[in-house]
C-alpha cells in the first residue's frame, strides 16, 4: 500500500511578518560605529600592519595596511567585538591620489571566518574623498548578522602594485535584542531549510516512509498544497487529466505573474504616420521635452533644436484619434516661454499642469539673459504662467540644462536634479544640485550638492543627462547614469557613469544600488540615454543614449532596450538595434528607429506602450541632422494563455509516450494526432521539431514487462512498485519543469541535497 502523503501548504507568512517587524524596527534605529579588532591577514609590507586600518590618519602616509604582493590571495579579516548587522563601509584615503588605492575589492562578511558569503563587488575611486558602500545583510528576504567580515583586494589603481586600505569604518546594529531575533531567525531558517531539501531527496526517490516520518516529527512543510496536489496526481497518479485542471485554477489564481514578469520581452516597433488636421506634424529636432497624460491618452511635445535654431512650438497628440494637434506655434508670441533646448517639462498628473526649467545656451552667446525663468502650462485654460523670471533670487537653481525633474503630485513638490549651471565664463559653470519646490508655498529648498553633504553618508555626486524617475509608492527617485566632465572647458575629458542611487524623500537619505552596474551585467555608462517606469510591473525601462562601451574611448550611438526588475535589482537587455549608419537607418526606416541620441520617450502606464520622437542620429556627415520620426513601442510578453498551452503540451507529450508503453498503437496514434496536436505552437521551430520527433516512439513501441501496473488517469497506485523507475523519474522530471511557472515562496527548495556534496 503506497503511504499516504499529508504534506501541509508550505506558507512562510509566520517568518515574513517577524522578520519585517524586525526590519522595521531597525530602519528606526540609526546605525552606529561598530568595534572590531584585526582577527587575520595574509601578509604585510614593513610597519604597515593591518591594525592600521582602525585609525583614521589622511595626512600619515605609514598609517595604512600594505600587501607584500599584489596577488589575489591578499585579504584583512576583522572581527567584530559582537555579532551584528552590518549594513555600511566606509573606507578612508591619503589625502592625495595614490597608486595603492584599490581600483576592486570584495568584501564578505559571516558567523565564521571560514563561511562567508560576498557582501559587496565595488572599487574605489582614485582621489583623496572618503567612499561609504552599503553592504548586502539580507538574503532569500532573512537578515543575517555577521561577527567576521574579510576584505579582499583585486587590482590597485597603479599596475603591479601593492594594495593599500588606509582606514575601514563599518556601521549597523549591534543592539542585543534585535540580533538575537535575528539571529535566532536566521538559524531557524536554514534549519528548515536544511530539512526541506531532505523532503525534496526523499520524495525524488521515492522514500516515502522516511519522507513521511520526518515530516512528521518535524511539521515543516515542502511546498504549497496546490503544489502538492499536483505532485500526486502526475508523478504518483499519473493523472494527466487532473494535472491540466490544477494548472487552470493555478492560472485564475494570477499565479504565473511573476514568471511572466521574468521572461523575455519581446519589442513590436510600429511607425506612426500622424498629422493634425491641416496635414502638419512636428518638424525634426532633438533635444526637446515630452510628458504623457496616461490618463486621457495625451502626449505633449515642446521645443528642442532643429539643427540651426532652438524652436518654441507647442504640441499635443491624442492616442484615441491618432492626431496631432498644435497648440502653438510660437508660445513666445503667446504669452509663454521662449525657444529653448535641453530644458525639462514634469506633468501634473492631478491638477493637469505642466511645469518646465531651463534651456541651453550657446557658449558664444555672450550676451544672453543668464537668468532661469520657471514656467507652468495649465491645460483646461490653454494659459501660460510665468512662475518666476529667475529661480535662483529665490533660492532655487540657476541657468541650468540636461537636468532632470519630476513631480510627486499628491504633496505638489517638484524634485529638480543635476544640470550644468551655465555662467557667462565657461570655467566658472558649475553642476547644479539636488532642489525641491513646494507648489504650495512657492519655496525653493536646496537638498544636496556637491559641497553639501551629510557627513559619513552615500556621496550623490550631480552630473548632466542622467535619469531620474519617482517611484511614488515609495517616495523614492531612482537616478542614475549620465556624464561628470572633470573640467568644463575640456569636453574630451569626460567620465560617462553607469551607477544607480536611491534617494528616499521621507527620511532624506542616499542609498547606493550600484557604483557600476556595468560590471554586474548592465548596461554600458551612458548619457542623454531616457527613462521610464511601470510602477504596477516593478520595472524600469532604458532606452540608450551616447554610450562609452567597455575598453573603447569612443562614444558611440544605439539603440538598447534595458529593463530593469526593482525588487530583484536585475538588468535585462530586451531589444538592441545594431544597425547604425545613414545605409542601414535608410534600411529600417519603416521598421524599427535608426540609432540615436537626444530623442524624447514618454510612457504610457494604462495602455503599456511606449513612444519615441525625433533626436539626434549622429551622423558625423551631416552634424545638424535631426529626426522627426514618431513611433509606438509596445513589449509582448507571454500570457497566461501561453504557459497553459506549453504546460498542456508537455504534460501531453508524456501522456502520450506512456501510452506508447501500453503497446497500444492505435490509442497512442490517435491522442497523438487529437490531443497533443492541438497545443503545438507551430511557430516555433523548436516545438514543432519536437512534435514531429515523437512519431518515433510508435515505431519503437516495446510492451512494458509490468505494464498492467502502469495506471493512466487512474488513483494512486497500492505500491511504489506499481510505478517504473523511468516512468517516475519522467515525471518527476515533469513537474519541477512544471514548477518554474510558480512563485518561489510555494515551490520546493531549487537546490537538489545531492549537489551539497563537496568533491575534493
Amino acid at each position: 500500500m503506497l503511504p499516504t502523503i499529508q504534506i501541509n501548504a508550505y506558507n512562510n507568512t509566520t517568518a515574513n511578518n517577524y522578520m519585517e517587524q524586525s526590519l522595521n524596527c531597525m530602519s528606526m534605529l540609526p546605525i552606529e560605529k561598530l568595534k572590531y579588532s584585526i582577527h587575520a591577514w595574509s601578509s604585510h609590507s614593513a610597519s604597515y600592519h593591518p591594525k592600521n586600518i582602525m585609525v583614521n590618519k589622511p595626512q600619515d602616509q605609514s598609517s595604512r595596511w600594505s600587501s607584500n604582493s599584489n596577488n589575489h590571495m591578499q585579504y584583512i579579516t576583522i572581527k567584530l567585538d559582537k555579532m551584528s548587522i552590518v549594513k555600511t563601509i566606509t573606507f578612508g584615503k591619503y589625502y592625495k591620489v595614490h597608486v595603492c588605492n584599490l581600483k576592486e575589492f570584495k568584501v564578505y562578511g559571516g558567523l565564521t571566518p571560514n563561511n562567508m558569503i560576498e557582501l559587496l563587488h565595488s572599487g574605489l575611486k582614485n582621489d583623496c574623498e572618503t567612499e561609504t558602500f552599503t553592504l548586502k545583510y539580507k538574503s532569500n528576504d532573512i537578515v543575517f548578522p555577521c561577527l567576521y567580515i574579510k576584505i579582499v583586494p583585486l587590482v590597485a589603481w597603479g599596475t603591479n602594485f601593492n594594495f593599500s586600505i588606509w582606514y575601514v569604518e563599518l556601521k549597523g546594529h549591534s543592539q542585543q535584542h534585535i540580533v538575537e531575533k535575528v539571529y535566532q531567525k536566521y538559524v531557524d531558517y536554514r534549519e528548515n531549510e536544511v530539512i526541506r531539501l531532505c523532503l525534496k531527496h526523499f520524495r525524488q526517490r521515492c522514500y516515502l516512509d522516511t519522507f513521511n516520518s520526518l515530516q512528521n516529527l518535524t511539521n515543516i512543510k515542502l511546498e504549497d498544497q496546490l503544489l502538492t496536489d499536483l505532485h500526486t496526481n502526475l508523478v504518483f497518479n499519473g493523472d494527466f487529466d487532473t494535472t491540466e485542471k490544477i494548472l487552470y485554477r493555478a492560472s485564475e489564481k494570477n499565479l504565473f505573474d511573476d514568471y511572466i514578469k521574468e521572461c523575455q520581452c519581446k519589442t513590436l516597433w510600429k511607425r506612426i504616420y500622424a498629422t493634425d488636421k491641416d496635414g502638419n506634424s512636428p518638424y525634426m529636432r532633438g533635444g526637446h521635452q515630452m510628458c504623457i497624460d496616461s490618463e486621457l491618452g495625451k502626449i505633449y511635445m515642446f521645443g528642442g533644436w532643429d539643427g540651426s535654431k532652438d524652436l518654441a512650438d507647442f504640441w499635443e497628440y491624442d492616442e484615441n484619434t491618432e492626431k496631432w494637434t498644435c497648440i502653438s506655434k510660437d508660445t513666445s508670441k503667446d504669452g509663454g516661454p521662449s525657444p529653448r533646448s535641453c530644458h525639462r517639462i514634469a506633468f501634473d498628473t492631478i491638477n493637469k499642469q505642466i511645469y518646465m526649467l531651463g534651456y541651453f545656451i550657446e557658449s558664444e552667446n555672450n550676451d544672453s539673459n543668464m537668468e532661469s525663468d520657471f514656467w507652468k502650462y495649465d491645460i483646461n485654460s490653454h494659459r501660460w504662467i510665468k512662475l518666476s523670471s529667475n529661480t535662483a533670487a529665490k533660492g532655487g537653481p540657476g541657468l541650468i540644462y540636461d537636468h532632470q525633474m519630476v513631480i510627486e503630485p499628491k504633496s505638489q513638490i517638484i524634485y529638480v536634479f543635476g544640470g550644468r549651471t551655465q555662467a557667462r565664463n565657461i570655467s566658472e559653470d558649475s553642476y547644479s544640485g539636488l532642489y525641491s519646490y513646494s507648489i504650495k508655498e512657492d519655496k525653493w529648498r536646496l537638498l544636496r550638492s556637491d559641497s553639501n553633504q551629510p557627513e559619513n553618508s552615500v556621496k550623490l555626486k550631480s552630473r548632466i543627462g542622467h535619469s531620474m524617475l519617482l517611484n511614488p509608492e515609495t517616495n523614492e527617485l531612482y537616478i542614475f547614469a549620465g556624464k561628470r566632465n572633470k573640467v568644463f572647458d575640456n569636453e574630451r575629458e569626460k567620465n560617462y557613469l553607469s551607477d544607480f542611487y536611491i534617494y528616499r524623500i521621507d527620511d532624506d537619505y542616499v542609498i547606493e544600488v550600484s557604483r557600476n552596474y556595468t560590471m554586474q551585467g548592465g548596461p554600458d555608462a551612458g548619457f542623454e540615454q531616457r527613462a521610464t517606469m511601470d510602477i504596477e510591473l516593478g520595472e524600469l525601462y532604458m532606452l540608450s543614449g551616447l554610450l562609452n562601451e567597455k575598453n573603447s574611448n569612443v562614444d558611440t550611438v544605439k539603440n538598447i532596450l534595458w529593463m530593469y526588475n526593482i525588487k530583484k535589482k536585475k538588468w535585462t537587455k530586451i531589444y538592441q538595434n545594431v544597425n547604425y549608419g545613414s545605409e542601414d537607418n535608410n534600411r529600417i526606416s519603416d521598421k524599427e528607429p535608426c540609432t540615436r541620441f537626444a530623442s524624447q520617450l514618454v510612457y504610457d502606464t494604462k495602455r503599456k506602450v511606449h513612444f519615441l520622437f525625433g533626436g539626434n542620429p549622429g551622423e558625423m556627415s551631416d552634424p545638424c541632422l535631426r529626426l522627426n520620426d514618431f513611433w509606438e513601442l509596445k513589449l509582448v510578453r507571454q500570457s497566461n494563455e501561453d504557459i497553459l498551452r506549453s504546460a498542456k503540451f508537455h504534460i501531453r507529450k508524456q501522456k502520450y509516450k506512456e501510452i506508447c508503453n501500453t503497446g497500444d498503437y492505435l490509442q497512442a496514434l490517435k491522442f497523438l494526432q487529437n490531443n497533443v496536436s492541438e497545443v503545438v505552437n507551430n511557430s516555433d521551430e523548436n516545438e514543432s521539431k519536437e512534435f514531429r520527433e515523437l512519431t518515433q516512439f510508435l515505431f519503437n513501441i516495446q510492451k512494458t514487462t509490468n505494464s498492467s501496473n502502469i495506471k493512466i488517469d487512474k488513483k494512486i497506485p497500492q505500491n511504489t512498485n506499481a510505478i517504473p523507475n523511468k516512468i517516475y523519474k519522467e515525471r518527476t522530471e515533469l513537474y519541477e519543469f512544471l514548477l518554474k511557472y510558480f512563485p518561489s515562496s510555494m515551490k520546493e527548495p531549487l537546490e537538489n541535497l545531492v549537489d551539497l556534496v563537496p568533491m575534493s
